[in-house]
């Protein structure tokens, strides 16, 4: 694995392609070459006895030049960096930011090409491929490209499983409001999770998870990571659409959600749990005070004297409840 810096200063995590199959690759389109040679000489010959030798010459330097050097240009360039070579064995030319490769970087490595393959038999290729880190041939250190592989170990990690924590929370949910390009994002962030940098895995995540939980109710319980969030909708997603299919064609239903989850790709059971919600407190209300026995009428003491004007009694006020219902205590 190798990283790569794309133009917005992102880190992504390529596979670089080993020798063995870049060799392999090399020697398939080589062999296109000369068949394709042959095949033209054999034309040639049958054109040479109706012209001279200096046309024959001139027309053959342009069809050595086209197979040689116009055969990686052209392919790489309309493929987006793969020739048929390249093709078969899942291999890619890209540059070194990770963009697909350009016209001008695929005739660098097409002219560079001639010289190391046809001129020198590959040893300049070899030497430079072993020397550097990313196995970068002269055609690719001029051009600024890397040759990478699009087809890695595929392990059961990648595979879109329901976590089993998540499997009761996720036959809750509600998906319909889902949009089909949300969830190919998410999807796609999933199946290459364990290509990405941590970083990266925490930074996409975060994004893609807060755009489906946008379409997608109830929320999810408190701390689930983003990839296993998503894992859980996609999942529960898939079964759901399983099960209309077996209705509708009147099969038996799919097993249920998390029966085929790899173990260890997940936490246990237990591990998500839901944020505690405070309990309910009544409002603060002073109590009532009881009921006085009833008493005969009794004149008051200062009955008959002057009115003597007094301050204003102030009523005594409840005590203020603190922040989360609770008041303080008395």
């Amino acid at each position: 694995m190798s990283e790569v810096v794309t133009g917005d200063a992102v880190v992504v995590e390529v596979r670089v392609a080993q020798m063995p199959s870049r060799a392999l690759a090399l020697i398939i389109d080589m062999a296109v070459q000369m068949t394709v040679l042959i095949a033209t000489y054999v034309a040639l010959e049958a054109f040479f006895l109706v012209t001279d030798t200096a046309l024959f010459a001139a027309v053959s330097i342009v069809l050595l030049v086209l197979v040689i050097v116009g055969y990686p240009v052209i392919f790489e360039t309309a493929s987006r960096g793969r020739s048929l070579g390249k093709l078969a064995l899942g291999l890619r030319v890209v540059s070194d930011d990770g963009s697909p490769e350009r016209f001008r970087q695929a005739l660098f490595r097409g002219l560079a090409g001639l010289v190391e393959f046809w001129m020198f038999s590959g040893a300049p290729a070899l030497i430079s491929s072993l020397v550097s880190q990313r196995g970068k041939r002269l055609g690719d250190i001029f051009a600024g490209t890397i040759v990478i592989s699009e087809r890695g170990p595929r392990s059961d990690g990648h595979l879109i499983m329901m976590p089993p924590p998540l499997a009761a929370w996720a036959a809750t949910l509600e998906l319909s409001q889902l949009p089909e390009e949300v969830a190919t994002a998410a999807r796609q962030y999933v199946s290459r999770w364990h290509d990405l940098s941590p970083q990266i895995q925490h930074e996409v995540g975060m994004r893609i998870a807060a755009q489906v939980a946008a379409f997608v109710s109830p929320a999810a319980p408190s701390g689930v990571p983003p990839h296993a969030y998503l894992s859980a909708v996609l999942a529960e997603r898939r079964r759901r659409d399983q099960v209309r299919l077996a209705q509708r064609n009147g099969m038996a239903p799919p097993v249920p959600p998390g029966a085929f989850a790899p173990p260890g790709a997940f936490p246990q059971p237990g591990a998500y749990q839901a944020a505690p919600q405070p309990g309910y407190q009544a409002p603060y209300r002073p109590a009532t005070p009881p009921a006085q026995p009833y008493q005969p009428y009794q004149p008051h003491p200062q009955a008959g004297q002057p009115y003597q004007p007094q301050a204003p009694s102030v009523p005594e006020s409840p005590p203020q409840a603190t922040p989360g219902g609770f008041a303080p205590p008395q």
